[in-house]
């Protein structure tokens, strides 16, 4: 489809921080280090899992999969932002702009069952320990990581074809920094009706179903917890699902603040500030969350760390020889 030829406009203005016009500079700064903090995080996360074979576990394959996906969603959304926010150019193709809804929808969509699948797992931990590694075995990991990807990215690509078509007529200014579902419905000229029911069956069946799975989950794994006689072992048990439990409330919560906010005309402002909780605050708290409260995330980095260290010191050394 040639979308210039269906479109009386080509390009999308990105408004983003222009209200805060006086300290660019300051934000350009601020972005940079949270996008550089996201990116170590996660990139020695998924170092971590691959490279130790202890962490060849069900648990941390899945954790693994997370931070490969926010290290990807952080890269399609920061060097936009300060690309924009360090020339002061917002402007943006219109099919341009319509990819970038398509890869950070299909992102945020398999987080949520990535999620809802990292919940089932503990679950499984906890409720079934003596069933746990007959159920979570290597190609069922694989397979229910696969689905995560693959129904977000195939579902969102149904929705993409339609918006594709779609005819904008103008005004071309979007008061946000990243291209949103919603401004973009908002400036079409064409009708969206079935466009919007599609978003709303795509909701129902990628981010209610993990919604409601993460929930059942974790009532299941409290009563689990309840059950145990003692102390020692309702804490150990805990411990093993705490530092999820406070990522999914990380995520959900800023999801719910966001969408649940009315999406009258003076509420765009905080629409736009309000999205910068789900797109900077989990993936820059959860390798905080992982590693500082998880020994072996640790212990892991460390041995990584150790090792690099151990072969540019030898590699030195063989140089000066």
């Amino acid at each position: 489809m040639k979308l210039e030829n269906q479109s009386k406009i080509e390009e999308f203005i990105l408004l983003g921080f222009v209200e805060f016009y006086e300290v660019q500079t300051f934000l350009f700064f601020t972005f940079l280090v949270i996008y550089v903090v996201i990116m170590t995080g996660n990139i020695l996360i998924v170092a971590a899992v691959i490279f130790n074979q202890h962490l060849h576990t069900p648990m941390y394959f899945f954790l693994g999969n997370l931070s490969f996906l926010e290290a990807c969603y952080s890269s399609y959304i920061f060097p936009w932002m300060l690309s924009s926010l360090s020339t002061g150019d917002g402007s943006l193709s219109v099919t341009s702009c319509l990819m970038q809804w398509y890869f950070c929808g299909s992102l945020l969509a398999t987080e949520c069952c990535l999620l809802g699948v990292m919940s089932y797992d503990r679950y499984l931990a906890i409720s079934k320990p003596l069933h746990y590694f007959t159920t979570m075995n290597t190609q069922a990991c694989i397979h229910l990581a696969a689905a995560s990807w693959l129904s977000s990215f195939i579902g969102f690509s149904i929705l993409l074809s339609l918006m594709l078509q779609l005819t904008f007529c103008g005004p071309n200014e979007i008061n946000h920094f990243i291209c949103d579902y919603f401004p973009l419905l908002k400036l079409s000229c064409s009708d969206t009706s079935l466009i919007e029911m599609l978003g709303l069956f795509l909701d129902a069946i990628l981010i209610l179903p993990p919604f409601v799975l993460t929930l059942t989950s974790y009532v299941y794994i409290i009563v689990a917890i309840l059950k145990i006689p003692s102390t020692t072992g309702r804490q150990k048990a805990f411990s093993t699902c705490s530092s999820h439990l406070i990522v999914v409330s990380i995520f959900y919560g800023s999801l719910m603040i966001v969408y649940m906010l009315p999406k009258g005309e003076g509420n765009g402002e905080m629409q736009k500030f309000s999205s910068l909780l789900y797109l900077v605050l989990p993936p820059l708290a959860n390798p905080f969350i992982y590693s500082l409260r998880n020994k072996e995330v640790q212990n892991a980095l460390r041995n990584n760390i150790g090792s690099l260290v151990s072969c540019k010191t030898t590699a030195k050394k063989l140089e000066n020889v």
